[in-house]
């Protein structure tokens, strides 16, 4: 919908939109009616920013009003077909440090001026321009428009001063919003945040970070349990174990490579590895691992490690806890209750003998303690 404003309208619409031209001039750090305020969220590894000025209502009639529908001629600048700056002042500036999904549409690094066009039947169209240097929207040219996006609007409870908010966060996502009068309009971003990490990874790798074996078993790790390349990840947890700089077989790496041979399907190699990191491993590395089996499934192959370590590690806590949680596992309760009475004697303070007196009467009730 496009409006040509009268020399009157246009004079309010600078008065509430622009600062007047004192504070334009030299002293520009005085205190302005919209405040400026800027919110932040993190996304994984990507920040996303909303730098905006903050107009309030004042018993003030706003969409349709004071925010008109459609485009606009507000009789200043270049535009004659203007959105809504998203603010006051300034332009409201957008930025993100990596790519973002926004409507299923892909929105690059970099900063942008946030408009929107709020329309009559409660929907709005978000924009993100290009040209994030301007003034408001009074220079606003589609041709710089980097992406557009159309949402509903929603019905709030009064908001006094535009807000913008981050909220419904997730790994991979957020909801940003504008928040004013009794609207909200809100806009869903979406992070590939696996190749984001992945990309930082492999630039990482090529500094002072690729010097140290740690390094390279945490790449190997995240994209192990993240959706990496499997080869890829091989290729980085050989490079701890076998790598120029240093060599160095320990049980946590060669139980990372292990999870990710048996993932490319090569569980003869996996096993075989393991076989490899037992020895290395410390009493709570092999207990750990063999809680990961059960959490896996791998019942009887738990109870193996368990027993394992009692062997290889006799007499010392927690092997017989451990113990317990394997017979557990694969229903034997006698046995579990048994090497629990002993775990009790050994455990090293009062909050793990409570947790096996606990356990202890799970058994007893007939109820597995993992």
């Amino acid at each position: 919908m496009r409006k040509i404003y009268t020399a009157v309208t246009t004079t309010i619409i600078l008065g509430l939109f622009l600062v007047s031209n004192s504070v334009m001039a030299q002293l520009d750090f005085l205190p302005r009616g919209s405040q400026h305020a800027e919110v932040t969220q993190r996304i994984g590894t990507t920040d996303v920013s909303i730098a905006y000025s903050r107009p309030s209502v004042n018993g003030r009639e706003v969409w349709g009003a004071l925010v008109p529908y459609g485009l606009n001629n507000f009789g200043f600048g270049t535009s004659t077909e203007a959105p809504w700056r998203a603010g006051a002042n300034e332009n409201t500036i957008f930025k993100t440090t990596h790519p973002l999904q926004i409507g299923g549409k892909t929105l690059p690094a970099g900063e942008y001026g946030l408009h929107m066009i709020v329309h009559e039947d409660n929907t709005a169209t978000v924009i993100f321009s290009k040209n994030h240097g301007a003034w408001g929207s009074y220079f606003y040219n589609p041709a710089e428009d980097a992406l557009r996006v159309d949402v509903t609007m929603e019905d709030i409870p009064h908001v006094e001063q535009l807000t913008y908010v981050f909220d419904h966060v997730t790994a991979n996502t957020a909801v940003a919003a504008l928040e004013w009068e009794k609207k909200r309009i809100p806009f869903t971003i979406e992070v590939d945040v696996t190749q984001n990490v992945l990309a930082e990874i492999r630039q990482q790798l090529q500094t002072s970070p690729g010097f140290n074996r740690q390094s390279w078993e945490q790449a190997a790790n995240y994209s192990l349990n993240n959706g990496g390349d499997l080869n890829e990840a091989l290729g980085w947890i050989n490079a701890a174990i076998q790598g120029q700089f240093f060599s160095e077989k320990n049980f946590t790496n060669l139980q990372i490579k292990a999870q990710i041979l048996e993932k490319q399907g090569k569980s003869e190699e996996a096993q075989a590895t393991m076989k490899q990191a037992l020895p290395l491993g410390s009493v709570f590395e092999i207990h750990g691992y063999g809680r990961q089996l059960i959490a896996q499934g791998k019942k009887q192959e738990a109870l193996e490690i368990f027993k394992w370590n009692a062997k290889n590690h006799k007499g010392t806590w927690p092997v017989d806890n451990g113990l317990a949680r394997g017979y557990s596992a694969v229903g034997d309760y006698k046995n579990a209750i048994k090497h629990l009475k002993i775990a009790e004697g050994r455990a090293p303070d009062q909050a793990n003998r409570d947790a096996i007196a606990a356990n202890i009467k799970k058994l007893e009730e007939g109820k597995d303690i993992n």
